[in-house]
Formats: structure tokens, sequence, C-alpha cells
């Protein structure tokens, strides 16, 4: 990469600036008091799954890799339940409110978002360019991937638990 051109560090910069605002909203919403959105709990239901479908696909080749991005999809559900299990939840004439543990969500958030961070500076180091070839990234997958994998499993549980604490609101309520 030339880096005698202000404008070659533009992508990086605005890729990096993009993954900073990313988490800084992430992280806002896990720290207060939330209403349940109808839609948001069902995006994450299906959104995660075929992801993690997709990176499995690509993975198939790599075992390490796919045992990596499964076992921190357990993992994640784990969390996921336990999180769960610690949300504090309302119902009230204005509607049905949450609020999350915010200690586990930012933790691994972060947790994610931090090796992120390590693998786009170690590519850097080692290519002088933030474009990995096929080798580099499946070098990098086991460890990357079982964070992915514990994040999704982690939302996918969580907003499951949503999901199912709606309905048993909605059922109470038809009684």
């Amino acid at each position: 990469m030339d880096l005698s051109h202000p404008s070659t560090l533009l992508v990086p910069a605005g890729f990096a600036a993009l993954i900073v605002w990313r988490m800084v909203k992430r992280v806002r919403r896990l720290v207060g008091r939330q209403r349940l959105a109808p839609v948001r709990p069902w995006m994450t239901v299906v959104f995660f799954p075929l992801l993690v479908a997709l990176l499995l696909l690509g993975a198939r080749q790599h075992s390490d890799t796919a045992a990596g991005l499964l076992g921190g999809a357990v993992l994640g559900g784990v969390l996921g339940w336990v999180g769960h299990r610690l949300t504090k939840f309302e119902a009230t004439p204005q509607g049905l409110f949450y609020t999350p543990n915010a200690h586990l969500g930012i933790a691994l958030s972060l947790l994610f978002i931090g090796r992120l961070v390590y693998r786009m500076v170690q590519l850097y180091m080692a290519t002088g360019s933030f474009q990995p070839d096929a080798h580099t990234f499946a070098a990098s997958g086991p460890l990357t991937l079982a964070l992915f994998g514990t994040l999704a499993g982690y939302y996918v549980v969580y907003a499951i638990g949503l999901l199912r604490w709606r309905h048993s609101i909605a059922a109470s309520a038809s009684r």
C-alpha cells in the first residue's frame, strides 16, 4: 500500500469509523431499558443462523475453523440463556420493556471487536495491506469464528427468550 497519498487510508479509516459507530450504538442499546420491538428479535433469529450457515459453508474444508464456529455458537447459546435469566422484564401500559445484563453483552461485543481489530493490525503488519489471501484467512479462522459464533449464539438464544416472554405476556393477557 502506497502511504504517500492520503486517499489510500480513506477506505481503512472509513471501515474503522463504521465499526466504532456500530459499537457505540450497540453498547448504548445494551446498557439501558429498551422497548421490545416487534421485528428486531425475529431478524436476529433469522439473520444470525443464516450467517453462521454461510460461514460454515465457507469453512467446510477447514474442520478446526468449523469446530471453532460451532463451539462458539454453543457457548454463546449458554451465555444467551444466562443473559436472559439476568434480564429485568416490565410489562407496562406503555408497552413491553426489558433491561439486559449490560456486563455480559458489552463483554461479548468488545471481545469480538477486539479480535477483529487485532486481526486487521496483524494482517496489515504481515502483508502491508488489509487484503488477505485465502490462506491468511483460514489460518486465523478458528479463534475469530469461535468469537463470532459465541456472539451469534448469544444473540439468537437471547432473542428467542424475548419472543417467548412476549408470547407468555400475550397469552396471560388473553385469559
